[in-house]
């Protein structure tokens, strides 16, 4: 049986993929902010946009699919950063098994 087949030229997307990180903000507390991990060269597929209703405000959350080559340190509580876009990330999957490439459901949120 043979494995998933993925082009590896058509990771032509630069993504930098970040975590979530406690910063100091200079008055001896913390606030929430990011931390780069790495520069990856990814796929990315946007799949569908739906309106919704959130806080009395609307916003139309974006899927993506971002497809990489494998890492072990990727967790749905990081995100990609792309021109400026943000991507959260909220399920991470080898697709088969091989622990060639990973694939991401990515959301990103615009109001």
């Amino acid at each position: 049986m043979g494995g998933l087949f993925i082009d590896p030229g058509r990771l032509s997307a630069r993504l930098d993929l970040e975590t979530p990180a406690d910063l100091s903000d200079g008055q001896g507390g913390v606030t929430g902010g990011w931390t780069p991990v790495a520069s990856v060269w990814a796929r990315i597929e946007p799949l569908r946009a739906a309106p919704r209703e959130e806080a009395s405000a609307g916003t139309a959350p974006i899927t993506h699919r971002v497809t990489f080559r494998y890492r072990d340190d990727v967790r749905h509580t990081m995100r990609f950063v792309h021109r400026g876009r943000e991507l959260l990330i909220r399920a991470v999957r080898d697709p088969d098994e091989s622990r060639r490439y990973l694939v991401c459901d990515c959301e990103e949120t615009r109001p």
